[in-house]
């Protein structure tokens, strides 16, 4: 079954072609409770069938392990997908919970290294920087990153949560492609200086959670009360206590905008995401996460939405009112150094 495959959008002036929504797979192996291999598996091969080519993973996500639970699939279909993988965020050995940013340049040429034997591949499409350390200059960092391309361990750069600024230094060194930054009706902070900044210098914007971690779907209420102890989301102030209960009485427009285009609240809150490219004039390649080929289809279903004036007037409003910061120390993001 093919029907219903995404239509395709570039990557920035100097990325490639990819369908116009990717795939978040963190969650396969990370993060968000016990996850089903099977399902997994099936929901990758889905994503593809209908046109979905940008496959997002980490180094970081269990340490290493989702990279590897993707290698298999990525190696079935190596002309068909873009591999899109991270560095940065260093997992101490002597305590697994923990992550030290770091984009030192020995730690950068090692981090690749162990990232193409865990995907067994033998060159990386899209790396990103995971996460900015200010003690090292961008320009340093993005110096080496784009020693990888003339390597050709990598084809294309990214950079993740950095400042307007940051993005500026990065492309001055090498062309960006992309810039993966939390974007959705609960997070809209990059649209102040991180958006434009992109817009002018030709690069793509890759929204990750843009169903604010599941929670614009109605999927979870309070994260405390409904998730497992392994969930991570019982860590970020907006999913619990009061904040969990005001942000919950915010998706009431969601929902009544759903009804009206025979829509889950999840695929209004994509759609939203989706139509910032026209808002905006970049591309938007959001991918939301899932490990569920029937969500797959329906996140894909939401590119075909197109909601009213009206209706983006009605859930523009909602970002303001959201109770609690996307992450406990914001230091990390670019809404932290902005």
């Amino acid at each position: 079954m093919t029907d219903g495959r995404i239509t395709k959008a570039k990557l920035g002036d100097n990325g490639p072609e990819v369908g116009v929504q990717g795939l978040g797979c963190m969650g396969m192996s990370f993060g968000y409770g016990p996850s089903d291999a099977d399902a997994s598996r099936a929901t990758l091969e889905r994503a593809l069938e209908l046109g979905v080519t940008l496959y997002d993973t980490a180094d970081a996500y269990g340490a290493g392990e989702n990279e590897r639970f993707l290698s298999p699939f990525f190696k079935a279909h190596r002309d068909e997908v873009v591999i899109a993988t991270k560095f940065a965020l260093s997992i101490p050995p002597d305590d697994p919970t923990r992550r030290i940013v770091r984009n030192d340049s020995p730690y950068i040429r090692q981090a690749v290294e162990e990232s193409l034997k865990r995907l067994d591949v033998d060159v990386i499409d899209l790396y990103y920087m995971h996460r900015r350390d200010v003690n090292v200059p961008i320009e340093e960092s993005v110096g080496t990153m784009a020693d990888l391309v003339r390597e050709g361990k990598v084809k294309h750069l990214g950079l993740s949560e950095v400042t307007a600024d940051e993005l500026r230094a990065a492309h001055a060194v090498h062309p960006i492609a992309a810039v993966q930054s939390e974007w959705s009706l609960f997070s809209r902070d990059i649209e102040k200086h991180v958006v434009p900044a992109a817009r002018d210098l030709g690069v793509a914007l890759v929204p990750y959670s843009p169903l604010g971690r599941g929670f614009l779907t109605g999927s979870f209420t309070n994260a405390e009360q409904d998730l497992t102890p392994d969930d991570f989301r019982r860590q970020q102030p907006r999913f619990t206590g009061d904040n969990a209960a005001r942000n919950a009485a915010l998706l009431e427009p969601i929902r009544t905008i759903a009804s009206a285009h025979d829509a889950t609240p999840g695929q209004i809150a994509l759609a939203w995401v989706q139509q910032q490219a026209a808002v905006h004039n970049l591309p938007v390649i959001p991918i939301p996460g899932t490990r569920k080929p029937t969500r797959v289809e329906e996140n894909t279903a939401a590119t075909r939405i197109v909601l009213t004036n009206e209706q983006l007037d009605l859930l523009n409003g909602i970002a303001t009112q959201v109770g609690g910061n996307r992450y406990a120390d914001m230091a990390f993001t670019s809404a932290g150094r902005e």
